[in-house]
């Protein structure tokens, strides 16, 4: 008898909510699922949280409240897990800081909106039950992936991503990191289904998603490291310049004089590696300073980040020097930051007629012509990653296989909490999917060496001056998702959500 009453009240309060009380519990399941990102890596409160917006939306009569709930639940997720974000209006707070609360209300809105589209495709095409249990999440798998192509794209907080401090992360090697999404808003949708409808199979599927991440720990343990005895020696240099006071001419000069030193310390490493936009001035053929970096080296190879014009048009670029400073490698980054390094649709607006904001006339950095390798001599050929191209899994095919990952970035911009983190944490999960070992130079941190299982071996703490010697460690093989990339889990989602659609709708006709 009892039982039988729990079944039947069983979410019989958020059948009976109102909009506002669906939006108000759609945004804390939202603020709770992003807690699974990483500094806070809470996995249980994260599942906790998308199995209440998957309970949420298996009730709510069509389309408009399925949106209502995933935007709601969209700007709790991205407003918690993207809260660094106000970080770069902090810089110049006199000037930029009234924009800080806009910047986390806009982002968090609009990149909800990938949230109410899955909301109103599970509301919409499917009946309220077990059907939409199974199409929210390959709803927002599907969104979540149009999230990182879409006008450039945006893949940061994955709901995959909560899985990064667990084994479970490995899984991306096979799967790659939409998959992973994919497992952790089924298994979410089914410990929602386990509550809803409290059978014995229910109970058996809620044990068994419970206890996910530590049998997964505990029988898919890693191997060692894998590092040879003749692996190169690699040096990162972490200058840790706060981005105030990066640029002013009364302490840039310190920072620099400081990376010098850092490569003329004791040792004799085979590359050293600065990070991102590492000198004050622009670099050019013949440049004192590329000079007096190359001696500090004693002539041995130097990897830095610097500026560079080619007429009006500027690039962030990764430079190889080689004896007497000669530039002997240079890559342009080529994924830009809209807004932060150049104005979209500017090329549209010099075709029109109006004023230009093209990159072309001076305005923002212009792309590089893509992804290619730099080749570090004895070390291999490396596939550069500036800043935050190391978020975008995409990027990492389209060349040749590389020896090892390198990443220069200036995480001075994300603040001093979640998003230098979250950027790491991003790059473990690129140095996991493709089976490479990264390298990681950052200015203010973290600076340090991933293996391909992205396990951080090595690194200099966040907020630290200072210089680490590693030794590069081995690749292993391609795994399944450095060759297949997205498309295979992208057909999956489609044709697995319209089979859901057809056979929700043959069952209620």
């Amino acid at each position: 008898m009892l039982a039988s009453r729990l079944k039947r009240a069983s979410f019989a309060g958020l059948s009976r909510c109102t909009p506002i009380q669906s939006a108000v519990l759609a945004c804390a399941a939202g603020a709770f699922a992003a807690l699974g990102q990483v500094p806070f890596s809470q996995i249980y409160l994260a599942m906790a949280g998308f199995a209440l917006l998957a309970a949420l939306l298996v009730d709510p009569p069509g389309w408009r409240r399925g949106a209502l709930i995933g935007w709601c639940a969209g700007i709790g997720y991205f407003a918690v897990a993207l809260h660094w974000i106000v970080e770069p209006f902090l810089v110049d707070i006199g000037r930029h800081g009234w924009m800080a609360p806009f910047a986390l209300l806009f982002s968090a809105t609009g990149f909800a909106l990938f949230w109410a589209l899955a909301g109103a495709v599970t509301g919409a095409a499917t009946r309220p039950g077990w059907a939409r249990l199974l199409a929210f999440p390959l709803a927002l798998t599907l969104c979540e992936l149009a999230r990182g192509y879409i006008l450039t794209g945006f893949p940061w907080a994955l709901p995959g991503y909560v899985w990064t401090e667990s084994g479970v992360a490995r899984l991306a090697a096979l799967i790659g990191p939409y998959g992973l999404t994919l497992v952790t808003l089924a298994v979410a949708a089914l410990i929602a289904g386990a509550v809803r409808w409290r059978t014995l199979a229910g109970l058996i599927l809620f044990v068994l998603a419970v206890l996910l991440p530590g049998a997964f720990d505990t029988f898919a343990t890693p191997s060692a490291p894998q590092i040879a005895k003749d692996a190169p020696v690699i040096r990162l240099v972490q200058p840790n310049a706060p981005q105030r006071e990066k640029w002013d001419p009364s302490r840039a000069r310190v920072f620099f004089d400081r990376q010098l030193e850092f490569t003329a310390a004791p040792g004799a490493p085979d590359l050293t590696i600065w990070p991102e936009t590492a000198i004050p001035w622009l670099a050019e053929p013949g440049l004192p300073a590329l000079t007096l970096i190359s001696d500090a080296a004693n002539g041995r190879p130097v990897v830095i980040g610097a500026q560079r014009n080619e007429g009006l048009a500027a690039y962030n670029s990764l430079l190889l020097l080689g004896p007497g400073g000669v530039i002997v490698e240079t890559y342009d980054k080529h994924h830009l930051v809209p807004l932060g390094e150049y104005i979209p649709f500017g090329e549209l607006a010099r075709l029109i007629g109006l004023q230009s904001f093209a990159s072309r006339d001076g305005f923002g950095f212009s792309p590089g012509p893509g992804p290619r390798l730099v080749d570090l001599g004895p070390l291999g050929r490396a596939l550069p990653l500036i800043c935050y191209e190391a978020v975008f899994p995409q990027d990492m095919r389209g060349t040749e296989r590389p020896r090892f990952l390198l990443q220069i970035t200036n995480d001075a911009w994300f603040g001093t909490f979640a998003g230098p983190q979250q950027h790491l944490a991003q790059a473990r999960m690129r140095a996991i999917e493709q089976g490479l070992p990264m390298l990681r130079a950052a200015n203010t941190g973290i600076s340090g060496v991933i293996d391909a299982q992205g396990r951080l071996l090595d690194h200099i703490p966040l907020g630290q001056a200072g210089f680490l010697d590693v030794q590069l460690p081995d690749a292993l093989p391609p795994t399944p998702y450095a060759r297949s990339g997205d498309l295979p889990v992208g057909v999956l989602l489609i044709v697995l959500l319209a089979g859901v659609i057809a056979g929700a709708r043959r069952l209620g006709d």
